[in-house]
């Protein structure tokens, strides 16, 4: 049986029934823009922002591998710096790059910077971005979808608790969300945030309310809701917040959860490069980081002693490929319960 909430018989559901230009403001990877082509569905890559070196190469080359083209061709490299200096790309993800610092960037390390930029359509500092620069127009035409992931550092629990009250914390950048919306002549029709839970904690509830009502002044309908990964298929406790807002008078529901059928062993790859294996040092370093008198019986009770047998101690190669930590991984995976699972 249909749930129904009052909020379903005000307000229609919102259907994307035009062709989608996606917006993606913190976009890392492009993270978004995956989970769109996962689904088949056809969109746009409109604009995105994203200020960090490495990012910036990362989503070129999901995206965009096969853009071979040399936008800086006809520019010298006195004008590639200063134009990357100002459009304040970062190699640290928290600061813009120093103007010493891109001076010592070598001629194709700059070209390749400014190539994958433009291939991106990236706007690149979120600071300097205005409403103007998403180029949103004919939304008679289009439905734009903008999403911002803006950085969780100072509300995840691993942070310093810092909040997003204003700008001068990487959580606050929101507020640049803000004021770039508030710029724009036409707004995109839909917004998607996800952050972590502590979003809307006791903390930070006053500014994630605060963020709430300047949408809805803006004529946006908010849906948020915290999601488990495990919920949707995917072996991994990872819950995020997600909002979904909507510009005019639309309801939204967020998908019921579905039954867990895969467990973590069926994600993992069958070959893997040893390059991603722990090397002996680090695995050392591991080790040594376990109290004294917890390593054996971490081995005996949780492994067993018959993988210790098959694949060697943990600190030696056994008879598999690669280092026993893997291997030991593996057979600790292939033994574990879907509630363990649930737990990790």
């Amino acid at each position: 049986m249909n749930e129904f909430t009052i909020f379903d018989i005000l307000y229609p559901k919102k259907k994307i029934t035009k062709p989608i230009r996606l917006i993606e403001l913190f976009g890392g990877y492009g993270s978004q823009a995956l989970a769109l082509k996962y689904l088949g569905v056809k969109f746009e890559h409109w604009k995105l922002v994203e200020w960090a070196v490495k990012s910036i190469q990362a989503y070129k080359d999901i995206h965009f591998p096969d853009d071979d083209e040399d936008y800086s061709d006809f520019i010298d490299i006195d004008t590639l710096r200063e134009m990357l200096w100002r459009l304040g790309i970062s190699s640290n993800y928290n600061e813009p790059m120093k103007w010493e610092q891109i001076c010592r960037l070598n001629e194709t390390q700059l070209r390749t910077i400014y190539n994958n930029i433009r291939a991106t359509n990236n706007l690149v500092n979120i600071q300097q971005v205005n409403g103007e620069d998403l180029k949103i127009k004919d939304t008679d035409k289009y439905d734009y979808i903008l999403t911002y992931s803006f950085p969780c550092q100072d509300l995840s629990l691993a942070g310093k608790g810092r909040g997003m009250s204003d700008t001068s914390t990487r959580s606050g950048m929101l507020w640049e969300v803000e004021r770039i919306l508030t710029e724009c002549e036409n707004k995109p029709q839909i917004l998607l945030m996800e952050n972590v839970p502590q979003v809307h904690s006791e903390d930070n509830l006053q500014d994630f309310n605060k963020w709430k009502f300047r949408l809805e002044e803006m004529g946006y309908k908010n849906y948020f809701q915290d999601l488990i990964a495990t919920d949707y298929g995917i072996p991994q406790t990872r819950n995020r917040c997600f909002m979904v807002s909507l510009l005019g008078d639309y309801s939204y529901t967020f998908p019921k959860p579905i039954p867990l059928k895969l467990k973590l062993k069926d994600m993992l790859e069958e070959n893997v490069d040893e390059k991603y294996y722990l090397s002996d040092k680090m695995i050392n370093y591991v080790l040594n980081r376990t109290p004294i008198g917890e390593k054996d019986n971490y081995a005996n009770n949780i492994i067993g002693n018959d993988a210790i047998k098959n694949a060697g101690t943990i600190t030696t190669k056994g008879s598999n490929t690669g280092t026993s930590c893997r291997s030991c991984d593996n057979f600790i995976i292939d033994n574990m319960t879907q509630n363990e699972v649930n737990a990790s």
